[in-house]
């Protein structure tokens, strides 16, 4: 069961809303899902339903508020094009900033973790090396970890793409998290393209998102998660 809950960033005291789960069953820890260019869609709360399945507490910040308050787009380039351009209002720090607001939420209550899709993919490797607090991430196709590679890291991070992502060459972005940080796992999925983790979309192969939830929970459960 999803409800809605207002935090407040401590970068500008600017108040975001969050999509949120109690976890089911024996809580594991705290999960921050960070969406895609899209908004809190349909795919962001399949995601927070999946890991709240899997005993975790869950936020889905709503990155975009600043901009555009409960902002969903539709995967076509209008929706894309406006997704990019809320990007540049409101800029990596503040999104950061309300990262480190759900994970100061969630923390007193165990471990907090992060996965990200597409900019959250990007924001989670960011936030490893820049936010306080996280015990490990999945950064999935961030166009940003490249750029970034060599960024320090302050928690375990794992890394997915998709072979067939026409906007994120894998092997580009495995060869320089690799020469800067050995011990990250990255993962190439071939059957994939971008947004993989979407289930029903085209570039999404059910076996392979599986595979990456699997290496994902993995992770986690090897930093703390109950």
């Amino acid at each position: 069961m999803t409800d809605t809950v207002t935090l407040t960033s401590a970068l500008d005291g600017f108040d975001f809303t969050a999509a949120h789960a109690l976890p089911r069953g024996e809580r594991k820890g705290g999960i921050v899902v960070v969406q895609e260019i899209f908004g809190l869609d349909q795919y962001v709360h399949a995601d927070v339903e999946r890991w709240s399945a899997l005993g975790f507490e869950v936020l889905a910040p709503s990155i975009f508020d600043r901009a555009e308050p409960g902002f969903v787009a539709e995967h076509d380039p209008q929706g894309f094009q406006t997704g990019v351009g809320y990007v540049q209002k409101v800029g990596v720090d503040a999104m950061l900033s309300d990262i480190q607001a759900c994970i100061d939420h969630l923390a007193p209550r165990g471990p907090v973790f992060a996965v990200g899709y597409c900019l959250g993919g990007s924001l989670v490797w960011l936030a490893a090396g820049k936010l306080k607090g996280l015990a490990a991430g999945a950064a999935y196709y961030g166009s940003m970890i490249a750029a970034n590679a060599e960024a320090p890291l302050n928690a375990p991070v794992v890394v997915h793409l998709g072979r067939k992502d026409g906007h994120i060459p894998a092997d580009e972005v495995s060869a320089k998290v690799k020469a800067a940080h050995p011990d990250v796992a990255v993962h190439i999925y071939e059957n994939s393209g971008h947004g993989f983790n979407n289930d029903g979309r085209p570039d999404s192969d059910l076996d392979d998102a599986k595979l990456a939830r699997q290496r994902s929970l993995a992770l986690f459960q090897a930093h703390g998660a109950g």
